[in-house]
């Protein structure tokens, strides 16, 4: 398997707007991310991920872009992000950028062109439709609820929005909106970026025509997720390869696509290492484990039998073919710890053992703000707390059809998308430190008890194990590029596998429940001369692997030779 940086690498994402603020806003910027380079150096990690920065009216907390070559003023000026590019590379750190191309805010001057006439030149940058039957185009449901179209009083046509209604979706089978793009993305990589994290990039390419979604019955919802219209869409491959061609292919950079809906066949196409298109993309089956039928607010408990299925699939189905993303949390998910730990009894023994799970698969690790000190999600007691477009959107809907409000804000405690938004969590401080002002976003009342100040100081903290692993992924080359194969795949409390790389061998055990758990070693694995590279309790280093008795969330990685 070929080496590359970027398989070697540990990502830390940032969520601008919560991670610090310098002058008292109560809005993190960039000059508090500055401030904090040499926490992250002290944690460890190779690149940083940074949310969208640019200028924007903000409907969709940044990626709705009005301005893709400018920095949005709460956050600072472009001289600040030259620092903070320079203060990274200084540190041997790299920086990826946000780069939201599937469609722009509505307040971006290509837009505000484009609505102006039909003949504008600007025109077909977006996705106009006459209405039917005085209705729209045709009945796509956009992500945020509703329908995907929106009506325009100027021309009396429909423009197309897949999110938000400031979010009008861009033409990308106009080549002149593809070399806008590309000639966008040249110029920040001339600027010295290392590499694009890219929003929602496998829905540029909607099946031609733009047909409705078949409804059989004629009694089902009035707007439809189109998935099969607009998700893989047929010349995304097309215009991935191109943007390879193009720009990619020329800088010595990491490429991540947010990919809605893939299966890992789909995945393959994206990032297989003889495609020229993607490193690798972020899929989301993993976060629909605790979805029941109804989607993501319709909230069941998961089964570890099935995280377990999900991962092993996308271990093997990759190997040797691309590679993977790894992530349990970002700024769209709830809290890992809070969703798949335990946030109260074994906050520490929990997190840990995630932790262990996230960095000893194959694949590039990516820690969102605040996971490596524990963070957790967050229970406000009231909507008007709330601030995410997608959350307020959903209980309108939901109070409508009828669902209680008790209902309803409890799928927002599990899945909503503010539960990563609250802010960072340094220390014991008024506002945990993040800001001196009044935070846009409410900060979780725990930050007495979870902050980066006591993490630090606290030689047992989540902190410092995570720093420890990303210290063993440089040590060990058969953490980031060995073969992965499940054990004990009924056990219905255990997720445990093998790592091979020659001779090597990684075993790692992870007991994903509060009870105490049994685990075997198959008698076909042979292990000599083991050795106990990191766990999340004291443990017995001369003990026999063959038989491990595991405490609540406990986790084991042992390196051994056969």
């Amino acid at each position: 398997m070929e080496r590359k940086w970027w398989k070697e690498s540990v990502v830390y994402q940032i969520y601008p707007r919560s991670f610090k603020d310098s002058n008292g806003d109560g809005i993190g910027d960039l000059q508090g991310i500055i401030s904090k380079l040499d926490y992250l150096k002290t944690l460890g990690v190779d690149v940083v991920w940074l949310c969208p920065v640019y200028k924007s009216p903000n409907d969709d907390n940044g990626y709705d872009i009005s301005n893709y070559q400018d920095i949005m003023d709460d956050f600072g000026t472009i001289a600040d992000w030259e620092i903070l590019l320079q203060g990274l590379h200084d540190r041997g750190m790299k920086l990826i950028m946000d780069l939201v191309v599937n469609h722009s805010s509505d307040e971006h001057a290509w837009f505000a062109e484009s609505r102006k006439s039909k003949d504008n030149p600007y025109r077909d940058y977006y996705i106009w439709r006459p209405g039917k039957d005085g209705r729209e185009p045709n009945n796509w449901g956009s992500f945020f609820s509703g329908s995907a179209w929106q009506h325009d009083e100027a021309t009396g046509e429909y423009f197309l929005h897949l999110f938000s209604k400031k979010q009008p979706d861009l033409n990308w089978d106009n080549e002149k909106v593809r070399r806008e793009v590309y000639d966008m993305m040249t110029w920040w990589l001339d600027k010295g970026i290392d590499g694009f994290r890219m929003d929602v990039i496998n829905l540029i390419s909607k099946v031609p025509g733009l047909p409705s979604v078949p409804d059989e019955t004629g009694e089902g919802p009035p707007y439809h997720f189109g998935g099969d219209y607009f998700v893989n869409g047929p010349r995304v491959h097309e215009y991935l390869q191109e943007m390879n061609r193009e720009v990619l292919s020329k800088y010595d950079i990491m490429t991540v696509g947010e990919a809605v809906d893939v299966t890992p066949e789909d995945a393959s196409l994206y990032v297989g290492e003889d495609r020229n298109e993607l490193n690798m993309v972020f899929h989301f089956e993993l976060m629909g484990v605790d979805s029941g039928p109804g989607g993501k607010w319709d909230c069941k408990p998961w089964i570890l039998k099935d995280i377990k299925d999900i991962i092993s699939k996308w271990q093997t189905s990759l190997s040797g073919k691309g590679w993977n993303s790894l992530y349990l949390n970002n700024h769209d998910q709830p809290r890992m710890l809070s969703r798949f730990g335990n946030d109260t009894v074994y906050h520490k023994e929990s997190g840990k053992m995630l932790a262990t799970l996230l960095h000893t698969l194959q694949g590039t690790p990516y820690i969102y703000q605040g996971e490596e000190i524990g963070m957790t999600n967050v229970k406000f007691d009231s909507i008007s707390h709330y601030k995410d477009i997608e959350i307020i959107n959903m209980h309108k809907e939901y109070l409508d059809a009828g669902h209680t409000e008790e209902a309803i804000m409890n799928s927002i405690y599990i899945k909503g998308r503010d539960n990563g938004r609250t802010p960072m969590q340094w220390n014991s401080e008024p506002q945990a430190g993040f800001t001196t002002g009044t935070p846009w976003l409410a900060v979780n009342p725990n930050y007495t008890e979870i902050n980066v100040e006591q993490a630090l100081a606290n030689p047992d903290s989540i902190f410092h194990y995570y720093k420890r692993l990303i210290e063993l992924r440089k040590e060990h080359h058969i953490i980031v590029y060995g073969d992965y194969t499940i054990l004990a795949e009924e056990n219905e409390q255990i997720f445990a596998y093998l790592r091979t790389l020659g001779s090597e061998r990684l075993l790692v055990v992870l007991n994903f429940f509060g009870e105490p758990a049994k685990f075997e070693l198959p008698a076909e694995v042979e292990a000599r001369e083991t050795e106990l590279l990191i766990s999340n309790y004291d443990v017995d280093r001369t003990a026999d692997v063959r038989t491990l008795e595991l405490r609540p969330y406990e986790a084991r990685v042992y390196k051994f030779t056969v």
